[in-house]
């Protein structure tokens, strides 16, 4: 379907430099604090209420909201009241699970919530799912969506396991084959997690919204044409659109499908996304969108959205006519549709013009009271903390990765770290051994942090980077 999959193919898996990837393995946590609340394990371990479940045990664990603090052990993990075997795999970290409770899009003045509100708008008579559970299945995330083998997307550095075949989702694509089977019209919104870099665009857990709209193959054209044509005579917005993508052998017609229901859905997939586009950015008095051909494993033909804000283009999503090989095993072999998806922080920096992806996640109340639901103003300033920069210079090895050295700055700093950028790079010409420095930018979005404080921060961070990164500093 479509955020994960449109997300993942143009802005993180794909386009990433990828280094060299390490095979999964279990994290060796040692400190007791990385264990949440060691009270709450004991309790769970006396009255033997541990009931490790197996994928096809699964089951409808998306419709139970995760209200229950997550919970780590050497031998468990703890999620949304179910718990689960940890293995070789296992790199998930306390740091992450403990934002699956935050829910930031059912929180109605957050401005997370309030862009997904007004998308929603557009699509009334849609069936909206918001309350899966991040947790799923290997066969879930990839497997049903034709993801290869190899996929980078598969990778211990991008993703977070928490055992070889229960992950945490990458997208809300997880759950296609679920809403497809029980809706024609859906929308689906969730919390997804990605191991990622850190600076102030990225952040290891964001949000996706995507929808999904399918038509009767014998009578799509019919219906779409007269559907259409009753919605221009309502809705005179303008919107000023450049569309001149095409069908070729690069971004071709599915074989099994119509030429006239192809353009018909085609047509209806882009006249649905630029009526939503035009009330997101009702503020624009000349909207210009433009339609640019993509290629994505999932939909075919396939598109991506951009439109001309504040002087640049923005992309805003991702878009096609959904495989047909996905509709039939969704049981739904006589229909054809479309599908979209896009992030919703990618659209919520930009409207509000909140600066830094970090204050999504404050609990200030001077950032948690600007906003009121469905409305979009723009953020105010209400702090500029100065930086502290600190380097860490060390001999890395064949395994490492940035994203998994980005996942230790996280466990030790949490979000006073605004980002983290390599600063330089060497190869030794003897020993051909490879010496990397980062500069670590730490600033509190909400108060002033003192050096004392973050070289005591810093002095943990070299300490955690030796044991489990097992390089040597310089």
């Amino acid at each position: 379907m479509a955020s994960g999959m449109f997300r993942a193919a143009t802005q993180q898996w794909s386009s990433r430099t990828l280094r060299a990837r390490p095979a999964p393995r279990i994290m060796n946590y040692g400190s007791a604090s990385l264990f949440g609340d060691l009270q709450c394990i004991t309790k769970l371990l006396a009255n033997e209420l541990i009931a490790f479940w197996e994928p096809d045990q699964l089951g409808q664990i998306g419709s139970n909201p995760l209200k229950e603090p997550p919970t780590i052990t050497k031998d468990s993990i703890t999620v949304g009241g179910k718990t689960y075997k940890v293995d070789q795999a296992t790199n998930v970290t306390t740091t992450i699970l403990e934002k699956t409770t935050r829910q930031l899009f059912q929180i109605p003045t957050h401005p997370i919530a309030i862009i997904k509100d007004l998308i929603a708008s557009t699509f009334p008579d849609f069936k909206h799912y918001q309350s899966f559970s991040p947790v799923v299945t290997t066969k879930q995330n990839f497997d049903d969506l034709c993801f290869a083998k190899d996929h980078p997307g598969r990778a211990a550095t991008d993703t977070y396991y928490i055992n070889e075949k229960i992950m945490l989702r990458t997208h809300t694509s997880a759950h296609q084959l679920q809403v497809l089977t029980e809706a024609d019209k859906v929308l689906v919104t969730a919390d997804v997690y990605r191991r990622d870099e850190i600076d102030a665009s990225h952040y290891p857990v964001f949000h996706q919204m995507e929808g999904a709209e399918l038509f009767d193959t014998k009578t799509a054209v019919d219906v779409i044409r007269k559907q259409i044509a009753t919605d221009t005579a309502q809705h005179s917005k303008s919107i000023h659109t450049t569309d001149i993508t095409v069908i070729t052998d690069k971004n071709p017609k599915q074989d099994c499908h119509d030429q006239a229901a192809m353009l018909a859905t085609a047509d209806h997939l882009k006249y649905s996304l630029n009526k939503m586009v035009r009330n997101l950015f009702s503020h624009e008095k000349n909207l210009t969108v433009r339609w640019i051909d993509a290629q994505f494993p999932f939909t075919s033909p396939s598109w991506e959205m951009e439109i001309l804000y504040k002087g640049k283009w923005l992309e805003v999503l991702g878009c096609g006519v959904i495989k047909q090989d996905i509709l039939n095993n969704a049981g739904k072999p006589d229909k054809i549709g479309w599908a979209f998806g896009l992030g919703l922080e990618r659209l919520a920096l930009v409207l509000f013009g909140i600066p830094d992806i970090r204050l999504f996640w404050s609990q200030d109340e001077r950032f948690l009271h600007q906003f009121e639901p469905s409305k979009i103003q723009k953020f105010k300033a209400f702090s500029k903390y100065p930086p502290c920069f600190k380097d860490i210079t060390f001999w890395s090895n064949e395994d490492f990765h940035e994203n998994n050295f980005c996942e230790v700055v996280r466990d030790v700093a949490g979000d006073i770290v605004e980002d983290v950028r390599m600063i330089d790079e060497f190869t030794h010409p003897k020993t051909k051994k490879c010496s990397v420095c980062y500069r670590i930018n730490y600033r509190s979005m909400d108060r002033n942090v003192t050096n004392v404080e973050i070289n005591e921060i810093q002095d943990r961070l070299r300490e955690e980077v030796v044991r489990r990164m097992k390089v040597e500093l310089r």
